[in-house]
């Protein structure tokens, strides 16, 4: 029965998006700003250099007659906004920070799921607003979409291919913090299909905990089969679709769909929080159970996470 829902998935994924993306021509944007090696010392050139860079990016948009993505990336382009990278070419990439980043003992660094581009990209800062307003400022939070998210509707959502290939970056850009500060402690706060993403970075120095929420799963089998040291919890609300979604592996066309064991079940291993009665999008919304637990995960007040 698993086999056969996995093939109806695939099959309604292959047909919607054919036909989509020859309504989306290629936006045209400027190479990504040469930041070179960012230290604490260069942070602010790399912000500027980087707003500089989106700024420019909204013209050439507006430009070509897409006043969307001009809207969105002229957004992106506020004096007040700090990024690591930004890169406005196709569906887009940014890693944006809030807080102190050189003086945090601790980062938060959010990895999203799928439909996550410079056109939806504020809804999920908006959650990384969320968290960081309720850490405070001891904690910085990173926004990172260091990659390119597979269509919710689309072949590559049903396979762990685009997380194989984002994973090595988010693994690179965890050692380019440590090596920004070095006494800082690592969350990896994955969404979604983000955390098939994260579950094959955690393995780096300095992250201490891998968090799951939303998560069809990560293709592993159990929390011990991710090989990391990082204390590994996974979350889910009360009314969230992903519980639906079958947890299971098979080969299917050449190729092997699915995510397997879910991670909120027993088999996984992980450490269960209470997620709250929220849906798939929810689990940063202000005032919530989920971004109550995921703020003492973050701060290592473990005893205080209250579990499922």
């Amino acid at each position: 029965m698993r086999r056969g829902l996995l093939a109806l998935l695939v099959t309604g994924a292959v047909v919607v998006p054919v036909a989509a993306a020859a309504a989306h021509p290629e936006i045209p944007a400027p190479a990504p700003a040469r930041v070179g090696t960012v230290t604490a010392a260069t942070l602010d050139r790399a912000y500027a250099a980087n707003r500089a860079n989106a700024a420019e990016a909204s013209r050439m948009a507006a430009a070509h007659g897409d006043h969307g993505r001009a809207s969105a990336v002229r957004t992106m382009a506020d004096p007040s906004r700090h990024y690591l990278s930004f890169d406005a070419r196709g569906p887009g990439r940014a890693v944006e920070v809030l807080g102190d980043l050189a003086q945090a003992d601790r980062v938060a660094v959010l990895v999203p799921g799928s439909d996550t581009s410079l056109d939806t990209y504020e809804r999920f800062r908006a959650g990384a607003l969320a968290l960081h307003r309720k850490l405070g400022t001891r904690a910085a939070v990173v926004a990172w979409l260091g990659y390119e998210t597979p269509g919710t509707i689309s072949p590559d959502v049903l396979t762990t291919t685009r997380a194989e290939q984002a994973a090595p970056g988010l693994h690179a850009f965890t050692a380019r913090l440590r090596a920004l500060n070095a006494q800082v402690r690592i969350t990896l706060l994955c969404h979604s299909y983000g955390t098939a993403v994260g579950a094959r970075a955690a393995n780096g120095r300095g992250v201490t905990d891998l968090v799951l929420f939303g998560s069809p799963g990560t293709g592993a089998g159990s929390a011990a089969d991710l090989r990391t040291k990082a204390r590994v919890w996974a979350g889910r609300g009360a009314d969230d679709w992903i519980a639906d979604v079958p947890h299971a592996r098979a080969g299917l066309f050449g190729t092997t769909v699915g995510f397997g064991t879910d991670p909120v079940s027993e088999a996984f291993g992980a450490r269960v929080f209470a997620a709250g009665d929220g849906g798939h999008s929810d689990y940063f919304e202000p005032g919530s159970v989920s971004l109550a637990n995921l703020a003492r995960i973050v701060l290592s007040r473990t005893s205080e996470v209250t579990r499922a």
